[in-house]
């Protein structure tokens, strides 16, 4: 027999009834990159969904020219010819493995998470979500605010708009708030057009500029001189390219919303949730295509813009400043195709903000409600998008909706999942016995290493804001923890056949439960009948009354739902025990006695002792441990649960 015993959710009226309306359907009224797709869900080409992951990668030649220009100066090939190597080297083959160790679209987090347990488990994934809010948020707002500086900066733009940059910044992402909140619903068929458009659009302005270039090839050999001039010969180019490519680090982002939307990948027709090696292959082809591409734009971009466009005018409030080749459609094309071009340009870094929005409402309440670790609001939509909107409205204005400014903050996010992705298949190659390819991804995860602590040192602004979300992470997390410790944290409880009859022949007379914690495992005779003996004597039992042993057996203590599978034994001809496993002892107890008062009508009875020791310490060890004081936790988690106290199951202690 299978019972819930969690209560359903009441209705909610008015203000409250509305934020949390759509909290059971989430999933399938929000889907984004983290989203698991809903049984039955249409799938799609993996070109298609390729465009969807493309809206934020392929969106970054909006800003990524010119952060590369200023970070590289007249390198900036060079620079962007390193980063190309390590995505195309280092990127695609570690995402193609997580793609094969993740086929459920749960990225490298997740893997990460099966090879850690208990609380160091959890706390490892927390920072994790912290890097990876990091890198969805700055997302959010650097896309934005690239997006107001293409407005800003059009020629048809008044010029009292000028100026307003933060305004206008905090404007786009309200306005992308409010889509959320009014409903977000399929984004594919969007994505395709608005990626098509502006690659379209790319492919012109970057044709037009190469051939300004080679019919003007004085710009190559001003460049090479200045190359010369500036770094001498060609093995100092190669070695100052090394340490300044990981500060373009941002044309590298997209690879873990990739392998996230996986399920959204038509698959072959034999495919299982267990074997989807067509939805694998699909999922391959569509990082490995999407990577080539990237690659292309990435150096073509990197040499016009380098060769064409005055070094000032990359400077914050240059012309070129986060709209390089915006700046170069203008000027070669005119001012009709330049607007062309702002449109397209504003229209998809808009979007990339609604992936990364969709990402992080997907993200967060698959592991912190897991954990325990956010309230149940989180697990809505609308209530988490007015939270994550104020963010991004926060750090607008911290960095005053300058692109060059956040892009430390936004890489260090990408180059740390990086590194985290890195760490998992290189550990999935080592324990599948794939010696070689183990010591190939250690070495890709070394170089995301060394990228990431150079990008940290160079640009500290990225780790420090990293640090911010990771501690008020952890903070909620755990003070979220802590007042929900005494939830009835069970999913549904389930009796085997041995365990249903106990109870129906104690359920004639009394119910009495006898909490047991085995000594040392042993288990004999001898234990049970001194414990027998020890409830009777101070509970002032008849010799004559029925028991019923209940032994719980911590799993993983920091765990947050589990089931309760409850098997009956008779141990030594004579004693009945109950067995079951849980990650929360008192909580396990309690979930158990509702539901026998539940399918029997009977209100239990059950008997504990005392615990030894200080309360604190062992109200410590309840919430770290799962045991500890176990009786009054007991009575606590049967207090606030049910809350009418003659249905209230009864605990004697003595």
């Amino acid at each position: 027999m299978t019972v819930t015993v969690r209560p359903g959710a009441t209705e909610q009226h008015g203000l409250r009834g509305w934020l949390l309306e759509d909290m059971a359907h989430r999933a399938s009224s929000h889907p984004g990159p983290y989203a698991k797709a809903p049984s039955g869900e249409r799938t799609h080409p993996w070109w298609k969904v390729m465009c969807l992951t493309g809206v934020d990668y392929f969106s970054t030649l909006g800003y990524q020219p010119g952060i590369a220009a200023i970070a590289a100066g007249v390198l900036s090939p060079f620079a962007t010819l390193v980063l190309v190597a390590l995505t195309l080297l280092g990127a695609l083959p570690v995402y193609r493995r997580v793609a094969v160790e993740s086929p459920p679209g749960e990225g490298s987090i997740a893997m990460l998470e099966r090879l850690l347990s208990f609380w160091q488990g959890k706390l490892f994934v927390l920072v994790l979500l912290g890097f990876a809010a990091t890198d969805f948020l700055i997302t959010m707002t650097l896309s934005a605010a690239d997006a107001t500086a293409h407005i800003v900066e059009n020629p048809n733009v008044p010029q009292l708009l000028h100026g307003h940059q933060v305004a206008i910044t905090l404007v786009l992402l309200a306005l992308l708030g409010a889509i959320f909140l009014r409903g977000f619903t399929e984004a594919i068929g969007i994505a395709v057009g608005l990626v098509g458009v502006y690659l379209a659009l790319n492919v012109v302005v970057i044709a037009v500029a190469m051939a300004h270039v080679v019919a003007h090839p004085a710009v190559v050999s001003h460049w090479t001189t200045a190359i010369t001039t500036q770094h001498g010969d060609p093995l100092m180019v190669v070695a100052l390219s090394l340490l300044v490519f990981p500060k373009l680090a941002l044309g590298m982002s997209g690879f873990e919303t990739g392998v996230a939307v996986m399920t959204h990948v038509h698959g072959d027709e034999g495919d299982t949730e267990a074997r989807p090696a067509g939805r694998i292959r699909g999922t391959q082809r569509m990082l490995a295509t999407a990577a080539a591409m990237m690659s292309v734009f990435l150096v073509t971009s990197s040499f016009v813009t380098t060769l064409l466009i005055p070094p000032r005018a990359f400077q914050p409030g240059g012309d070129a400043s986060g709209r390089a080749l915006a700046y170069l459609a203008h000027l070669y094309l005119g001012n009709g195709f330049g607007t062309a071009y702002d449109i397209s340009t504003i229209a998809i870094l808009w979007f990339a903000g609604a992936s990364a929005m969709a990402g992080m409402l997907n993200l967060i309440p698959k592991y912190l409600p897991r954990y325990g670790m956010a309230p149940q609001w989180s697990r809505a939509v609308r209530p988490l998008v007015l939270v994550l909107i104020s963010i991004a409205f926060l750090v607008t204005w911290l960095f005053d909706a300058d692109v060059n400014a956040q892009g430390g903050a936004y890489a260090t996010g990408v180059l740390v999942l990086f590194t985290s992705a890195g760490a998992a298949v290189t550990l999935a190659a080592r324990r599948a016995g794939q010696r070689r390819l183990s010591w190939a991804f250690a070495v890709i995860t070394l170089v995301f290493v060394y990228t990431t602590v150079d990008n940290v040192i160079e640009r500290p602004d990225g780790v420090k804001i990293g640090a911010c979300f990771i501690a008020a992470i952890l903070a909620v997390s755990f003070a979220s923890r802590l007042s929900r410790s005494f939830e009835l944290r069970t999913t549904d409880v389930h009796l085997d056949g041995t365990a249903e009859m106990f109870l129906r022949d104690c359920a004639r007379r009394t119910i009495r439960l006898v909490a047991n914690e085995p000594d040392d495992g042993r288990r004999d005779r001898s234990e049970y009948d001194d414990k027998l003996r020890q409830i009777r004597d101070d509970q002032d039992l008849p010799d004559d009354a029925d028991v019923v042993f209940v032994e719980v057996t911590v799993t993983d203590p920091s765990d947050f739902e589990s089931r309760l599978d409850v098997h009956g034994q008779v141990m030594h001809g004579h004693h009945r025990v109950l067995t079951l496993e849980s990650s929360s002892v008192p909580n396990a107890l309690a979930a158990l006695l509702l539901h026998v008062r539940d399918v029997t009508g009977v209100t239990p009875h059950i008997y504990f002792e005392w615990t030894e020791g200080n309360p604190a310490a062992n109200f410590a060890r309840f919430l770290l441990f799962g045991s500890g004081e176990v009786a009054p936790v007991t009575r606590e988690v049967l207090r606030r649960n049910e809350p009418r106290r003659r249905r209230r199951p009864h605990v004697h202690v003595g």
